[in-house]
């Protein structure tokens, strides 16, 4: 007879907890990360002080300000693929070197061809240290409730950022010469090179495979025509150049998806979207920019054209719903840790958010209050979203896969919101087209903008235009509450069974073979 022995199987010993030494590394992290994400709108009112000193064209002036997002969206994925094969402590400090040294570049830049240049490889450094972060914070923080306060605070300073970097932008030029909007990046990225060394570990995949440097240009072709289209729409309408250059990329999308399902060893493994809860994260990442980016459209030409705030005003009122976004992402992490579906969590930050633009949809002409705490309550919930399904994501994916699976939810993120910017501003602008008196001169008929520039020689026409826009402005309220519901209702559907487990090869061990 055989006798049943108990099982020796020694259970896996927990993951072990960050210290001090980690939570100052985070601190070192964030300081690229918010340059980074400062460096999307630290042009507001820098452009009319560079346009006045190089007297670049028209169409050099768009390059100026928009080359630096299309490189940056471009080339995520591929430097998140990169920094799983060489590492990412090492990435993150090449970044930082040439984001530095772009920096310089560019506050002394003498011509507009010059300044694109230096703004092009401010992008491909931006493109190096955003996944470099995530995947760093992924190695550091392997305690599965230290990483989700280290991603809260990450979704907390990139949000910020953004909003931070117009009013810098507009407090520098307001006192310096434009190129110091720019050399406010260099003790950041010295403090970087010297204290990354110091307290950052390294992480990398120990089993890469080659670089499928084919993929580099599928990528970009997929991204890059996408996003130009979709940025231009909101100004330009639908016009067939858009459309063909939206059609392009995503064909080239489809051929970038049946390289890295083929090929032995792709950029973008097929395998983190059978992590369970990972292809939600992204699809839910991409819905919440959506929101976030598609309400700003409307809000900074409200505060600017229909109140009629001066540029740095404006800039330092829409600062206040920035305010309260600091203890969503604590409070959303603590109440998952204790015990509350992260589906209920997510959801309910949807629902939130939905409720922000449900206030802008009551907005009239003269409701800077109203307005500004519809951005508060649409930023919290959207804080809230991004903080749970970033960490949701991390958590599933490998680690030796981090940085790929970062630069998957960051370029989602800049889809959703180039994507927003395009159907709402798409749906606010035919509105204003159909309020607009049919008797206002055609630039009227066009733009907001358009209408104060003329409006001194049309009786009416200034109150006429911006109440059109306003009608606009509720209306793609309308159409972002809807979506925000259908998003709450997503992901109570999806993410209702997802319980985050550590995958198996992230185990202590694996981390150390990564370092």
């Amino acid at each position: 007879m055989t006798t049943n022995q108990p099982s020796t199987t020694t259970p896996p010993p927990p993951p072990a907890r960050a210290g001090r030494r980690e939570w100052t590394a985070l601190g070192v992290l964030m300081l690229p990360l918010l340059l980074v994400s400062m460096d999307v709108s630290v042009l507001y009112f820098a452009i009319p002080s560079i346009s006045a000193d190089l007297e670049p064209s028209g169409t050099q002036q768009l390059w100026i300000f928009d080359i630096y997002a299309f490189v940056l969206a471009g080339l995520l994925m591929t430097m998140g693929s990169l920094g799983d094969r060489i590492g990412h402590r090492r990435l993150l400090l090449i970044g930082a070197a040439a984001f530095g040294t772009a920096s310089l570049v560019a506050a002394y830049a003498n011509s507009a061809e010059m300044l694109i240049a230096a703004r092009a490889v401010l992008g491909i450094g931006g493109a190096t240290l955003m996944p470099s972060t995530m995947a760093l914070l992924r190695t550091m923080f392997t305690d599965p409730g230290q990483r989700a306060k280290a991603i809260g605070m990450w979704s907390g300073v990139m949000t910020a950022g953004i909003a931070l970097g117009s009013v810098m932008s507009g407090v520098l030029v307001e006192f310096f010469w434009w190129g110091s909007v720019f050399l406010v990046n260099l003790p950041a990225m010295a403090l970087l090179l010297v204290l990354g060394r110091l307290l950052l570990p390294e992480s990398k995949n120990p089993a890469p495979g080659r670089f499928d440097l084919l993929s580099i240009p599928l990528s970009m072709a997929a991204v890059l025509p996408v996003i130009y289209g979709l940025k231009e729409i909101p100004s330009e309408g639908w016009n067939v150049r858009y459309v063909v250059s939206i059609t392009v990329g995503l064909l080239f999308a489809a051929l970038f998806v049946h390289r890295q399902r083929t090929t032995a060893a792709p950029m973008i493994s097929p395998a983190l979207f059978r992590g369970r809860g990972f292809a939600p994260s992204v699809a839910l990442n991409l819905l919440c920019m959506f929101a976030v980016m598609g309400s700003a459209y409307f809000t900074t030409q409200y505060l600017q054209s229909v109140l009629g705030k001066g540029a740095l005003e404006a800039a330092l009122w829409a600062l206040l719903p920035s305010v309260p976004i600091g203890a969503a992402g604590p409070i959303a992490t603590q109440l998952v840790q204790r015990g509350v579906n992260r589906a209920y969590v997510v959801t309910a930050g949807f629902a939130i958010a939905a409720a922000g633009f449900a206030l802008l949809t009551l907005a009239g002409t003269n409701s800077m209050w109203l307005v500004l705490t519809s951005c508060a309550v649409l930023a919290v919930g959207g804080v809230t979203v991004m903080s749970q399904i970033m960490d949701l994501a991390m958590g599933t994916a490998p680690v030796e896969r981090a940085g790929a699976a970062s630069s998957l939810m960051e370029t989602g993120g800049e889809f959703g919101g180039a994507l927003g910017m395009a159907v709402l501003g798409s749906i606010g602008t035919a509105i204003y087209r159909h309020e607009i008196p049919a008797s206002a001169p055609d630039a009227a008929r066009e733009t907001l903008g358009g209408a104060l520039a003329v409006a001194d020689h049309v009786p009416g026409l200034a109150t006429a235009a911006r109440e059109a826009f306003t009608s606009g402005m509720q209306g793609a309220a309308i159409a972002g509450a809807v979506l925000l519901a259908g998003a709450a209702v997503l992901a109570a559907v999806t993410l209702r069974r997802v319980v985050l487990r550590e995958p198996a090869c992230a185990t202590p061990e694996r981390e150390k073979a990564a370092a």
